[in-house]
């Protein structure tokens, strides 16, 4: 990135004033960047061990493969996930707080005795799932966050504090040449105002 600037002092404060900046809030960006980074691994430790709790409870329930056979799927739906927003690095994710289920009238006269029991385990087993996925969209919300903070990182360290740096360097080799030339201009009016002075 080409940064323009011009051969004054107006310039070279203006380009100071942003160097600055940038190098005040470096560190605070590269905080940043190693919190999302800690959030990311954990949201994505907290997915695995949700999608291997469920697959072990899946295969828990292997034996009744038959008995869901029976199940009316229209007994237990899924009525709202409660979210909340917390900041985590200045970044807004969502917070899991609560699955409600919904769960409809039925027969224990005329419905097999282990539906009561089926329930709870489609509830389990739904709260685990919608929980994985849940952890999943915000491993990925946070992963984003992180990969944007990087690149700003990168910017900043790698393009813009050099960048300001060199045009900083230019801008005062610039204007040492210039007052040499000056003085050195200067010295030779000087010098040839005393030779036509020693010739009168």
């Amino acid at each position: 990135m080409a940064i323009k600037f011009q051969y004054n002092k107006t310039s070279l404060q203006e380009l100071n004033k942003q160097l600055k900046i940038r190098v005040k809030a470096l560190p605070t960006i590269k905080n940043k960047e190693s919190a999302l980074r800690m959030e990311v691994k954990k949201a994505k430790d907290t997915a695995i061990a949700l999608d291997q709790k469920l697959a072990a409870a899946v295969a828990g329930y292997g034996e009744m493969v038959r008995l869901w056979g029976e199940f009316d799927l229209n007994l237990v739906k899924v009525e709202d996930v409660q979210l909340t927003i917390r900041k985590i690095a200045g970044v807004r994710i969502p917070v899991l707080e609560e699955v409600k289920f919904n769960i409809a009238e039925f027969s224990l006269f005329n419905s097999p005795a282990w539906f009561a029991d089926g329930i709870a385990i489609v509830k389990e087993l739904a709260g685990i799932g919608i929980e994985s996925e849940f952890f999943n969209r915000k491993m990925a919300l946070l992963d984003h966050a992180r990969r944007k903070t990087t690149q700003k990182v990168n910017l900043y360290e790698k393009v813009q504090i050099p960048g300001y740096e060199d045009a900083i360097r230019k801008i005062k080799r610039f204007m040492e040449d210039e007052e040499n030339l000056s003085k050195s201009a200067q010295k030779i009016v000087k010098d040839r105002q005393q030779n036509m002075e020693e010739e009168v």
